[in-house]
């Protein structure tokens, strides 16, 4: 349940995250040419709409093994915009001449504000890593030799390593070259306005790497709910038959009624979704902070657990659950924060 909620949270924070690059584009054009006092406010909604349209095609990709290309184009964006954002922090540092910003942090009006801010910044972080949730499907899509589980370590831990290392350079710099004024979304909070073209290259680089993403965390949901359906109405139609359909030039398509409305619903819902709350930071620190400690510790710790038979009172079972005890208490309050920002955010 955590699981394949999470993967449809993921969506929503998706469509937000396309449609505000989308954006983006449009407001660096702008400045480029209006000036960077000018104007340039465009609005989100029919990006997000754009963005659903895409996806409501790419989600008829009938399963994992048929996005393989999808999936080697997010990687690459993914590696295009993280250098870009890495590389436009690291030169505005050298052009101040100075690191700029504090210890203490983004000043706030009162002590409860930055208390919530400083929760709410808590769930951004525990959002970093949501590849954990399809790593188990990624792994079934393998092939042994060599066997699958050592084959996913290997990729898991150059993963980490080098989404760890991006994550620090990006929001490091990106804190040392503005300071207080560092916006939530380096490359679409114009705290850069130049060179416009890699602004405008960085975002088109984050949308396409959404599109796949996006397909990434989908899959997985749409093959749990049409198998179930599957299992549970086999005589019905609707659920279980295929039309064969032909385009020229194309190869045969196989068509499946319950298949396309399904999916068209869901991402339909993700972006009507998306459109009602479309808060980048507080719906990612909200998303974070929910499936961070059942996802990326309590199952894992529990199943480390029965799988090495740990026993209770050991000096690691100690270790371990108190780590899982602290992380809890990282989600709670990241928890806290975040909907208390989506709320501030929406009703002021």
């Amino acid at each position: 349940m955590f699981q394949y909620l999470y993967m449809y949270g993921i969506g929503i924070a998706y469509v937000i995250t396309t449609s505000t690059c989308m954006s983006a584009i449009r407001r660096s054009n702008c400045y480029h040419e209006k000036g960077h006092a000018a104007p340039c406010e465009h609005k989100d909604i029919p990006n997000m709409l754009m963005f659903g349209a895409v996806q409501i095609v790419a989600s008829q990709i009938p399963d994992f093994h048929s996005i393989k290309w999808l999936s080697v184009i997010a990687a690459i964006m993914s590696f295009a915009y993280s250098f870009t954002g890495f590389g436009l922090g690291f030169a505005e540092v050298i052009g101040n001449g100075m690191i700029k910003g504090s210890i203490a942090g983004v000043p706030a009006s009162t002590r409860t504000k930055k208390l919530w801010l400083a929760f709410q910044a808590l769930g951004d972080i525990a959002y970093s890593y949501p590849y954990a949730l399809v790593l188990l499907e990624i792994q079934d899509t393998l092939k042994s030799p060599p066997p699958e589980n050592k084959t996913m370590k290997k990729a898991s831990m150059i993963a980490m390593i080098l989404t760890t290392f991006f994550y620090l350079c990006c929001g490091c710099f990106g804190y040392a070259a503005f300071g207080n004024n560092t916006p939530g979304n380096l490359l679409t909070g114009f705290g850069f306005y130049e060179p416009y073209w890699l602004i405008d290259f960085a975002n088109a680089c984050v949308v396409l790497h959404l599109v796949g993403g996006y397909q990434l965390f989908s899959q997985p949901v749409f093959e749990f709910v049409e198998r179930w359906f599957s299992e549970k109405f086999p005589s019905n139609g609707f659920v279980n038959k295929f039309y064969k359909f032909k385009l020229p030039l194309l190869h045969c398509f196989h068509i499946n009624l319950f298949r396309i409305c399904f999916r068209t619903a869901y991402v339909v819902s993700t972006t009507a979704i998306a459109a009602v709350f479309p808060y980048f930071n507080q719906v990612l620190g909200l998303l974070g902070a929910l499936n961070f400690w059942p996802l990326a510790i309590y199952f894992p710790v529990e199943m480390y657990f029965v799988q090495n038979k740990i026993e209770a009172w050991t000096r690691k079972w100690i270790l371990l659950r108190t780590f899982s005890l602290v992380c809890l208490l990282v989600s709670i309050v990241g928890l806290i924060g975040s909907i208390e920002g989506i709320i501030t955010a929406k009703f002021g």
